[in-house]
């Protein structure tokens, strides 16, 4: 078997691991069409390379609105490697105690909004903080996490605790320790990491499946289409509608932010 054929026949393991998680997928998509039809949304965080999940989700063809991505670039903005703006800040940053909850103070949560929170080693500090203080919160957490690799890795956080103490349901990307699935001969460390195929995979799947049970409620989701199968005029139809939507579940989550519940309750 070659490098190529063995990194396919990894990925087909990956896939693999994923189907023996399908009452896990069904369970995160039955809560997110929950939160979906109540008219709230469902929050997506990921740092680092994680970030890639959640843009998966949405916006992008084949997705539809009731999707929260926070993407915090401080966290994931990964172009310029070294220098300004580059990948040591944001991995430092990833571990500032605190920062999660700076995040959040731009929202107003409701324990009707579901999460994703994708973290392939479930170690890092800001990770864990959102996954902690949407449970605070009520809000229910999924946490996406590489299994083998989190039970292998440290937490950065000083009490120990890792993403999955802090998530109501957990899914496994499938891939190794480390992420990176090959060993070359006469190289010493492996290389071309699984985490991002299974973790596609899986954001898709509670996708479709969110879709499906939002359809059976009779609120068939409004999903970014191609021209070249919806026609032109259709496509650009659903782009504004979903964007407009998208607008307005993002306008109920800061019409309140920083209002005392005794104000909101009309108690002044």
């Amino acid at each position: 078997m070659d490098i190529i054929d063995e990194y396919l026949d990894r990925s087909r393991g990956i896939l693999n691991t994923i189907g023996q998680q399908k009452t896990a997928i069904q369970q995160a998509a039955q809560w997110f069409s929950e939160t979906i039809l109540a008219g709230r949304m469902v929050h997506l965080f990921g740092s680092g390379h994680s970030r890639i999940m959640v843009e998966e989700m949405w916006p992008r063809y084949g997705s539809f609105p009731g999707f929260n991505p926070i993407v915090e670039l401080s966290l994931s903005f990964h172009n310029l490697v070294v220098g300004a703006n580059g990948q040591r800040q944001a991995m430092f940053l990833e571990n500032v105690p605190g920062l999660a909850d700076r995040i959040l103070r731009n929202y107003d949560l409701s324990s009707l909004d579901s999460a994703l929170i994708i973290s392939s080693s479930g170690c890092n500090v800001v990770p864990i903080e959102m996954a902690e203080l949407l449970q605070k919160q009520g809000v229910r957490v999924v946490a996406l996490v590489t299994r083998q690799h989190a039970e292998a890795s440290t937490s950065k956080r000083a009490d120990g605790k890792k993403l999955t103490d802090f998530a109501d349901l957990i899914l496994d990307t499938g891939a190794p320790v480390g992420d990176a699935m090959l060993t070359i001969p006469g190289l010493d460390t492996p290389v071309a990491p699984g985490s991002t195929v299974g973790g596609a995979v899986l954001v898709n799947c509670i996708k479709a499946e969110t879709a499906r049970l939002l359809t059976e409620a009779g609120r068939p989701p409004k999903v970014l289409s191609a021209g070249v199968v919806v026609g032109a005029e259709r496509a650009v139809t659903l782009f504004e509608g979903a964007y407009d939507e998208h607008a307005h579940r993002l306008a109920k989550l800061y019409e309140r932010v920083g209002i005392p519940s005794y104000v909101s309750e009309g108690n002044l």
